[in-house]
């Protein structure tokens, strides 16, 4: 995945750094307020060498910040940084695909804590105002403009 970090694609760089299913789920949580190691491994049920390596990435990365809560022991917690919040679209995208194509039988659902209505995510382009995904798209990789 290291060598996505160098693409001119940003949907390739990106999943370098969040492209793996541990990732995406520990921003899920720190999202929804978790912070502490504990918090996150009882949650995911993730070995802690995982999520050890995986919040040193996400933390070396920017989207999350290590911030010291006790001195004696020694723990830090992990906090979002305003690109980690910024990331949470993301994961409702991704959940909105897979309502449509992945549900059936029990499913987490997500709620507005302030109205409590079910969020439904749409991806709009902000230029044309239409949704993601209804128009034709074009990629063009630099040095092979035309």
């Amino acid at each position: 995945m290291k060598n996505l970090s160098n693409q001119p694609c940003l949907i390739a760089r990106s999943l370098a750094l969040v492209g793996d299913a541990w990732s995406m789920l520990i921003m899920r949580d720190a999202n929804t307020g978790l912070t502490r190691f504990d918090e996150f491994r009882k949650s995911l049920s993730i070995a802690p060498t995982m999520l050890t390596a995986r919040l040193a990435t996400l933390t070396d990365e920017g989207l999350l910040e290590k911030r010291r809560y006790s001195d004696r022991p020694p723990r830090d917690e992990y906090v979002l940084t305003q690109a980690g919040r910024d990331f949470l679209p993301v994961l409702f995208a991704i959940g909105a695909w897979g309502s449509k194509y992945r549900s059936g039988g029990e499913v987490t659902r997500f709620f507005d804590a302030e109205t409590g209505t079910e969020i439904d995510p749409v991806t709009i382009d902000r230029r044309t105002g239409a949704p993601v995904g209804t128009r034709p798209i074009r990629i063009v990789v630099p040095g092979r403009e035309g």
